[in-house]
């Protein structure tokens, strides 16, 4: 019989190598998810290794950044063999970076996405801003064919007051700019559906904390991890639940999570 529920999770590792040593394989197998989608990795394809790569009961996709070493990288595990894998959205200025992994699952299609930091400076802010715009109109496509969309990753962007400890301190830093919210405004318009704050419209609850100030045993954090979905997943009754599981150690970010039907 068929399973009843998939579970996905959404996990920015801030370098996979690191982690690996501090036990990875095991949380993979205690998470016991279907799709486990990991955010900067750091890796180039030569320092994959075997046991990063062959967890398992898994298969695993992988993007690279070309233009830097030990940047950015996302990885994708999943148990439900994919009818097909891409990397990137097709233009070479926003792919290079090794930051988007497409899966077509037939029922779904699943992004994998490390949205790209605007802290650098402001190059990197129009950078981030036109990622956003570049990505949203490939998802797009597939959102007004009627498709079933599932965008999981650190979007690098905490959407409103709630979603991070010291609002008023932050709103003139990247991550939390009027700019960068207006265009999560855009996207939960425009029609998609941030699941954890649908579902829990008033529950503070983080997924990155800073490693200055002892920050995370204090819980001064952001919610910049998301489950992203298409609107026809939220009315066809398929969004069973959405969480976020701040006890798992490892990186500054802990893993987030969708129940699909």
């Amino acid at each position: 019989m068929p399973k009843q529920t998939l579970k996905l999770i959404s996990w920015n590792v801030n370098g996979l190598n690191a982690l690996m040593a501090k036990g990875f394989v095991q949380m993979v197998k205690d998470l016991d998810a279907d799709i486990i989608a990991i955010q900067e990795t750091k890796l180039q394809e030569t320092k994959l290794t075997e046991a990063m790569k062959n967890i398992d009961g898994y298969e695993s996709y992988w993007s690279f950044s070309t233009v830097k070493k030990g940047y950015s990288g996302v990885g994708t595990y999943t148990r439900v063999p994919p009818l097909s894998v891409r990397h990137g959205i097709g233009i070479p200025e926003y792919d290079q970076e090794g930051r988007i992994c497409e899966m077509d699952f037939g029922d779904f299609i699943f992004f994998n996405v490390y949205f790209p930091n605007g802290q650098m400076g402001e190059d990197r802010l129009q950078y981030k801003l036109s990622f956003y715009e570049a990505f949203f109109a490939h998802v797009d496509r597939y959102r007004l064919q009627g498709k079933s969309v599932i965008i999981s990753g650190d979007f690098n962007t905490a959407h409103n007051e709630i979603d991070l400890k010291n609002p008023k301190a932050n709103e003139n830093y990247s991550g939390f700019l009027r700019i960068e919210r207006d265009w999560m405004d855009r996207i939960l318009q425009n029609g998609y559906v941030d699941t954890f704050r649908y579902l829990y419209p008033d529950i503070a609850k983080y997924s990155w904390w800073t490693y200055r100030f002892g920050a995370r045993s204090r819980n001064i954090g952001w919610r910049i991890d998301y489950f992203i979905v298409s609107q026809n997943l939220m009315e066809n009754g398929r969004i069973k639940d959405a969480f976020i599981d701040n006890d798992i150690p490892g990186s500054d970010h802990c893993p987030v999570g969708l129940m699909l039907s």
